[in-house]
């Protein structure tokens, strides 16, 4: 939409516009975006029927809102799509720090404009790009700095008294007047600065050292916050949690598919005309990968586990091909199942651990998680060995190839070549992959052969040591230690419990 032309407050009631509150605003442009079947919050996945239409019903309510969420639920950014629900533009007084309403002035400045040039009060059209203001809660945070404070200066410069409302210096919220004001992680706010918002919400004075000013902002309030931040760092207090009218929980992804679509949004993936193969079953390791960490006893379950792990884990994975690739100059390669090591510094900084995951070490936890997701895929994809009537026979060659003597090692940086032979050299390996996963890419056809191995090492039926560059698979027996530096397997996770 160009922004109007009209530049005073005469020419703006020759257009007929008429000014709407805020809620009303957002209220009225979301029902004609309905009626027009737009997508409203574009890009946020998963929350179609849960989420997004407590939101929506919230707006047409006129509510302030709360969004309680474990970290990395897209709780930020829902808050900073509203401001798509604003006019394009609205007009205010020119010079306003408050964003004057030309109808309706508030501050001592735009009231006496106003008065003093009637119908040629200069105005600016304001964007709802500005109109959106936003304050990560943090212990510091004053009252001066939402609110406002006197400004002595200003008072000595004008000789005015303190009580005079032009010597004040307008914190945020008077300055994102006509808008949306946006609080993130409310509970750090501290409750004596939590009270200072009470006035703000309904009866909309504000006090300033000690001086009652009557302001009626017209603003949308809308908050973030954990529920676990309750305890851990702070409270919001009973006043303030009663004044905000919904309270909206967000939640992760529901299904695995959902929170792959999250990933693939969210990750980079292309990488300097390098074609890196990615098959779909990495996908769903990753996402597996942070299922299984919000369910380990290892992990702190309050704190929650953010998708951020599984957009950093997917870019290392991708990344670890790409490096590849670089190395040995080639310009295609494929993912590989021991690349999955390399996802470790992904997981790490994004879970808390409880007492019994601090013992156990994080790398170790980590590991143990990729694990436990490798195996899942490899049961989805493939039979399960511990199926005694059709899984175990299923790979009786292989297996039987490894109790002969057999042994196969995988370095990361091994060419496509190396890796593709070295693999078709385990008896009956590709055959099972032919039978079970309709593919013909060779490098693909390669990864699933990995995945199959691994399978088996997670099952105890073949072994496997690695060190920083090479991975190898040999017989169990053979390899009675190769769960130390290893993805760990359920067995390793009894012997843990045994030493405890």
């Amino acid at each position: 939409m160009k922004k109007p032309e009209a530049a005073t407050l005469g020419d703006l009631k020759k257009t007929g516009y008429v000014d709407r509150p805020v809620k009303d605003e957002l209220r009225e442009n979301l029902i004609q975006q309905l009626k027009d079947g737009r997508n409203i919050f574009d890009g946020i996945i998963g929350f179609d029927s849960t989420v997004i239409p407590q939101v929506q019903n919230a707006i047409l309510g006129k509510h302030d809102i709360i969004l309680l969420g474990l970290r990395g639920q897209a709780k930020s950014r829902i808050l900073r799509m509203l401001p798509s629900l604003l006019d394009e533009f609205v007009p205010v007084v020119r010079g306003s720090e408050v964003n004057d309403n030309p109808f309706h002035p508030i501050s001592s400045q735009g009231r006496q404009l106003v008065a003093k040039m009637g119908d040629d009060t200069p105005i600016d059209w304001l964007h709802r790009s500005e109109r959106y203001g936003e304050k990560l809660a943090t212990p510091d945070t004053t009252m001066a700095d939402l609110i406002g404070d006197i400004d002595p200066i200003k008072a000595a410069n004008l000789k005015l008294s303190y009580a005079d409302e032009d010597v004040i210096h307008f914190g945020i919220i008077p300055r994102t007047n006509r808008g949306i004001f946006a609080v993130n992680e409310l509970p750090d706010l501290q409750p004596r600065i939590q009270v200072g918002l009470l006035n703000v919400m309904e009866e909309k004075d504000i006090q300033i050292r000690g001086f009652n000013i009557r302001f009626p902002l017209d603003i949308l309030m809308v908050f973030s916050a954990n529920p676990e931040d309750y305890t851990n760092r702070g409270s919001i207090i009973t006043p303030l949690k009663d004044r905000i009218d919904s309270q909206i929980f967000t939640h992760y992804p529901l299904t695995v598919e959902t929170g792959i679509a999250i990933t693939k949004q969210e990750a980079w993936e292309d990488r300097n005309g390098i074609r890196i193969t990615l098959p779909y079953f990495f996908r769903e390791i990753i996402e597996n990968i942070a299922r299984e960490a919000r369910t380990s006893e290892y992990v702190d379950q309050k704190s929650g586990v953010s998708v951020r792990l599984t957009r950093a884990a997917l870019e290392d994975l991708v990344s670890a091909g790409e490096r590849r690739a670089i190395l040995r100059g080639e310009v295609a390669t494929v993912a590989r199942v021991s690349d999955l090591y390399s996802l470790e510094p992904a997981i790490t900084g994004k879970i808390e651990l409880v007492y019994e995951g601090e013992q156990e070490g994080a790398q170790n936890v980590a590991r143990l998680l990729v694990g436990r997701a490798v195996h899942n895929v490899f049961t989805s994809h493939f039979p399960d060995p511990s199926n005694k009537a059709t899984g175990k026979a299923t790979y009786s060659e292989i297996i039987e190839w490894f109790s002969k003597g057999g042994s196969i090692k995988l370095g990361t940086e091994m060419s496509s070549s190396e890796y593709v032979s070295s693999l078709e050299a385990v008896d009956g390996l590709l055959e099972v992959v032919r039978k079970h996963q309709n593919t013909t890419d060779p490098l693909e056809t390669a990864a699933l052969m990995e995945l199959v191995l691994e399978g088996l090492h997670q099952q105890s039926l073949i072994g496997k040591d690695f060190d920083a560059v090479n991975v190898e698979y040999s017989d169990m027996m053979g390899s009675m230690l190769s769960s130390l530096g290893s993805f760990p397997t359920d067995d390793d996770e009894e012997d843990f419990y045994k030493d405890l």
